[in-house]
């Protein structure tokens, strides 16, 4: 494993990832359910990506990317549906917003992330990059410690910022605003889809 590749594999895929729509579907995640599981199932779909991205190489670019945003189309969408019916039964909206009485079990909420970011993520900026450094490296290891390490360090950078925005935002107002923004995603991936 080469340190170089590993590095550079590190500098190029963060910042590339940092203003992706995944990233920001994960600040959304963990803004409403426990930032851990979000955390966890994300980075495992992350790890999967790269792993694919490294192993299989040029073939991703060929499944067809109508399918693919079709998919994420619909991921966000069950994303904001999920969001807006999900009521919080134990803390009420005038108390101080915390975790206290959230209860999420871990499976659903690792599985939402696991798939919205999985779906969201083929033939995306940093799955090509990823592709690239490996040929360009012959690494495929070295990029994809890299790689993956750049997808988790911006994960957990959202998740953080999305846990802490329940310390300045109402969680009602935070879910609603959350689920607008997964139809937003929905839509956005539905029109390339169908462009």
């Amino acid at each position: 494993m080469s340190l170089t590749a590993v590095v550079a594999s590190y500098v190029a895929v963060l910042p590339a990832e940092l203003p992706d729509k995944t990233i920001f579907a994960c600040l959304i995640l963990s803004s409403r359910y426990r930032p851990l599981y979000v955390f966890i199932g994300a980075a495992t779909a992350f790890a999967v990506q790269v792993t694919l991205a490294v192993a299989v190489g040029g073939a991703l670019s060929l499944l067809p990317q109508r399918w693919v945003y079709a998919a994420a189309a619909a991921a966000f969408l069950v994303g904001a549906v999920l969001l807006w019916r999900h009521r919080d039964e134990e803390a009420d909206e005038d108390d101080e917003v915390g975790r206290d009485g959230v209860r999420e079990t871990f499976w659903p909420v690792a599985a939402t992330s696991f798939a919205v970011v999985f779906l969201a993520e083929f033939g995306d900026l940093t799955q090509l990059t990823t592709v690239s450094l490996a040929a360009r490296f012959h690494d495929p290891f070295g990029v994809g410690v890299g790689a993956t390490l750049g997808l988790w360090t911006a994960t957990a950078i959202a998740v953080l910022v999305g846990w802490r925005l329940l310390k300045f935002v109402r969680v009602s107002w935070l879910t609603r605003g959350a689920a607008i923004i997964m139809v937003i995603l929905a839509g956005t991936s539905a029109f390339a889809a169908f462009s």
